[in-house]
């Protein structure tokens, strides 16, 4: 996550070209949206599984990081593919996405602009929301995406569940009764599938990473080259780290940038 911010700023500077990364976790990490409240977890099973807890710098719900990647997207917030209203945006970040997904051979399908009603606002987990311009695939969300805009810069995040079962997350989240715990549970894993559960097969990080790199080359004609964090974005990054996620840490694997001209 504070990779992400330094990336952003930088990239809003024009000190660092608009920046696709793609990453994974470890440990396993739930992510919380930047307004949700730590109410929504439950301290003491999250210490249990082991899992490290952040809150994203983007908006929306609870995500676990876990057997996934993780996509981001910082850029000035004058580019001409982010340019303009916040859902025009989701709306082109998505071809990508889509294109992706049809490298590994599965077809997907961008949702239309939606309004949540008060019980899907209030409800914690990210998956079980339906969200405008969310990837889907056989009816059942697969990609879950958030922005936020600041300081001239855009930055977008998105997960991709790789394989795993999808409702561990309900695992670490506060819940009034087992019971309620078991139906939310039961129905995330009907309204969302890992990428294995779709195409039907195991699919590695590296091959949905060089998917995702093309998918995004091809329906946005970016050109991306492979590329590692300047020496100033790592040195911000570690002043985040300190000063906003102490509290929250979680370890990335060493993960491919491409940088997109």
């Amino acid at each position: 996550m504070a990779l992400d911010q330094a990336i952003l700023e930088a990239a809003s500077r024009g000190e660092s070209p608009p920046t696709l990364r793609l990453y994974s976790w470890q440990p396993p990490c739930l992510s919380l949206g930047h307004a949700q409240p730590f109410e929504d977890v439950d301290p003491a099973r999250l210490a249990a599984l082991g899992w490290h807890l952040v809150r994203r710098p983007t908006g929306g719900r609870a995500i676990l990081h876990t057997d996934e990647l993780t996509y981001s997207v910082a850029a000035p917030a004058t580019h001409p593919d982010l340019s303009g209203t916040v859902l025009a945006s989701y709306r082109k970040i998505s071809l990508g996405l889509i294109a992706g997904l049809e490298h590994l051979g599965l077809e997907a399908e961008v949702q239309p602009e939606v309004k949540l009603t008060e019980a899907e606002r209030a409800n914690p987990i990210c998956f079980e929301v339906p969200s405008s311009y969310e990837i889907t695939s056989l009816g059942r969300k697969l990609i879950g995406s958030a922005q936020v805009r600041r300081q001239g810069g855009v930055l977008q995040h998105g997960s991709l569940p790789l394989a795993g079962n999808i409702s561990r997350i309900c695992l670490a989240l506060r819940f009034e009764s087992d019971k309620e715990r078991a139906a939310a549970s039961q129905s995330l894993a009907q309204r969302a599938a890992t990428l294995e559960t779709l195409v039907g097969r195991p699919v590695s990080w590296d091959e949905a990473a060089n998917a995702m790199a093309f998918g995004f080359a091809e329906a946005l004609g970016w050109e991306l080259s492979p590329g590692e964090p300047t020496e100033k974005e790592l040195e911000r990054a570690s002043h985040l780290r300190a000063e906003r996620f102490a509290e929250q840490t979680s370890s990335l694997r060493p993960d491919i940038a491409r940088r997109a001209s």
